[in-house]
């Protein structure tokens, strides 16, 4: 540090920023290094150029009214409020898809629990009915009275017609199964949803900040010090 006079270092900060080298971060690195550094870091030049560069949709007329550095700070502050309001409603808005997800699933679990009841209910009275028409069917069949008796009882039980109402279960049967295959294949879409909306929020909630601030400043940043950079070279080459 003895070696170069401030007005080197000072210059060197002022390219380093200019030249997107140094950052915000990199310049209070450098202020707790030494005392020298400190106070060098402390200068206008710099800071000036890192607000132009990350808040350049600020008004510039407020640079002469307060130090550079106390602005930034200020500027980042409220951007850093801005963003964490911006990612407490995309984790509020994950958190509700998570739970309209849950609840359609609970729904559809319930729908394929009466589908399925209704589907047995239906299978067995066919299947009874089924029987009817066998006992039906075998009265006209030369068989023992005791036999007779039995499967005239049967039939006698049965106040419905056989064969209406043999279609009209056998079409209900088919008709539960459809709709078993429909909720079920909703049921797995909403899962793979559910998944992918709780992955979401887990990538949400962490590390707010590195995902908020990393992707917007650090990208831009660069961009807007390329800008820059380019400005500055066409000013010195006195274009």
């Amino acid at each position: 540090m003895s070696i170069l006079p401030d007005e080197i270092w000072s210059r060197i900060l002022e390219f380093g920023t200019e030249t997107s080298r140094l950052g915000y971060r990199d310049l209070c690195c450098l202020a707790i290094s030494c005392r020298c550094l400190r106070r060098l870091s402390q200068d206008h030049a710099p800071w000036s150029t890192l607000l132009a560069i990350d808040f350049p949709q600020e008004d510039p007329s407020s640079l002469s009214q307060t130090p550079s550095k106390s602005l930034y700070k200020t500027r980042f502050e409220r951007d850093k409020a801005r963003r964490h309001a911006v990612w407490r409603r995309a984790v509020l808005n994950a958190e509700s898809q998570v739970f309209v997800c849950r609840k359609k699933l609970e729904d559809l679990k319930s729908l394929l629990l009466r589908e399925t009841e209704r589907m047995k209910a239906a299978v067995e009275e066919l299947a009874n009915m089924e029987r009817v028409r066998r006992a039906s069917v075998a009265l006209n069949v030369w068989q023992p009275e005791v036999v007779r008796g039995s499967q005239r009882q049967i039939v006698e039980q049965c106040t419905v017609p056989i064969e209406s109402r043999l279609s009209a279960l056998k079409m209900e049967v088919r008709v539960c199964k459809q709709q078993i295959e429909i909720f079920e294949k909703a049921y797995n879409e909403q899962k793979k949803k559910l998944s992918e909306y709780k992955e979401a929020l887990a990538a949400l909630r962490y590390n707010p900040l590195q995902n908020n601030q990393s992707g917007a400043t650090s990208s831009d940043g660069q961009r807007k010090r390329k800008k820059l950079k380019q400005s500055n070279d066409c000013t010195s080459h006195g274009l």
